[in-house]
């Protein structure tokens, strides 16, 4: 919480990452040295987010620190799932209006575990690119103000606390640091927390080396590094939430200067090599995952055959969502709708203009 930029928690929004010591997985693949960050429901080893995903860890500092900064206005959410329902979680916990701009496709994963609070979802024919140009219309517009994305110090400081907790539990920083992304905030977020942990001086003086994973054929990330064009086929990637066709990728202190500064890779994954590795995790560690998960999973197999990493070397592996089996079984579910659903920016201004 010292490391956040808020002044506290909001009542009901409290779940974190839980770091573990991995034993099946890490018995698969001959690592000695493979930790966990678990982001999900499995209460058995406390780990308890409500939508089960490590978004959770975004939207609880955003909607604190407006609240610290006494902004009122709708706040605008683009997201390709994962990120809308937790939004629609914690807004609807702290009582704040917030509009969700996500693609058509995605609006039936979007539920929560409360009632439903101030929520305007609107739907959006096309991909996640598509619903971002919406949430830009909706946020030019008197009242609403947009979250960010990856300029939200807030949303990268709450997924920085991956690699915090993992650095407590370790009492020092990792070697490496595996996570799937779309547009890749979450490794600048890693990156950024690792900086401060050196400046701390506690905890070593070795930034962990990022690997970042993105799912093929959509993977701009992974394209960009290697130096490659690549044909997007919506659709046809292993989970459509890591497909963001704009990331920063070149901007200042983007996903490109994260990984030259810790001599990051990454990796393009297969269908077939996300579906393999999502059976191997579950199977080993014994509890359900999210696709985009196993694309980390997935590149870290990778690593380990390629000789990238060594097999004693200090690993830590973030599952960014997973448990949902587990969750549905404990908490009910309350599924969400559209509210209104647009195929051009332009159709969204008169239905957003009238909420009050």
């Amino acid at each position: 919480m010292d490391w956040l930029p808020v002044k506290g928690r909001i009542d009901g929004l409290d779940s974190g990452p839980v770091t573990y010591k991995s034993r099946g997985l890490g018995r698969e693949l001959g690592l000695g040295n493979l930790y966990i960050s678990f982001n999900g429901c499995w209460p058995e080893i406390g780990a308890r987010s409500a939508t089960g995903s490590f978004k959770d860890l975004e939207a609880a500092p955003t909607l604190r620190m407006r609240k610290d900064l006494g902004n009122s206005s709708i706040l605008v959410v683009a997201s390709a799932g994962n990120t809308a329902r937790a939004f629609a979680q914690a807004a609807s916990v702290a009582g704040q209006p917030v509009a969700l701009v996500v693609p058509k496709s995605a609006i039936k994963n979007l539920w929560i575990t409360v009632e439903k609070g101030p929520l305007t979802i609107v739907g959006v024919e096309g991909d996640y690119f598509d619903a971002i140009q919406v949430a830009e219309k909706i946020s030019s517009l008197k009242g609403f103000s947009t979250e960010g994305g990856a300029r939200n110090v807030a949303r990268r400081d709450g997924m920085g606390t991956v690699v915090l907790d993992a650095t407590l539990a370790l009492g020092k920083l990792p070697q490496h640091y595996f996570q799937a992304v779309g547009s890749g905030t979450g490794g600048i977020a890693a990156w950024e927390a690792s900086m401060r942990l050196i400046d701390d001086g506690r905890f070593g003086k070795a930034l962990p080396r990022l690997h970042l994973a993105q799912s093929l054929p959509n993977a701009p990330i992974y394209y960009s590094w290697m130096g490659c064009s690549g044909e997007f086929r919506p659709g046809a990637t292993f989970d459509e939430v890591l497909f963001n066709r704009r990331p920063p990728y070149g901007m200042p202190g983007g996903v490109s200067d994260a990984l030259k500064a810790t001599c990051g890779d990454v990796y393009g994954i297969s269908s077939q090599e996300a579906e393999e590795a999502k059976r191997l995790f579950e199977s080993s560690e014994g509890i359900d995952i999210l696709n985009a998960p196993a694309v980390a999973v997935a590149a870290l197999a990778s690593a380990v055959r390629s000789g990238a990493i060594g097999r004693s070397d200090v690993v830590l592996l973030n599952i960014t969502g997973g448990g949902l089996a587990r969750l549905h079984e404990i908490m009910a579910k309350n599924c969400l709708e559209a509210d209104i659903v647009v195929s051009r920016p332009e159709d969204v201004i008169n239905f957003m203009e009238g909420i009050p």
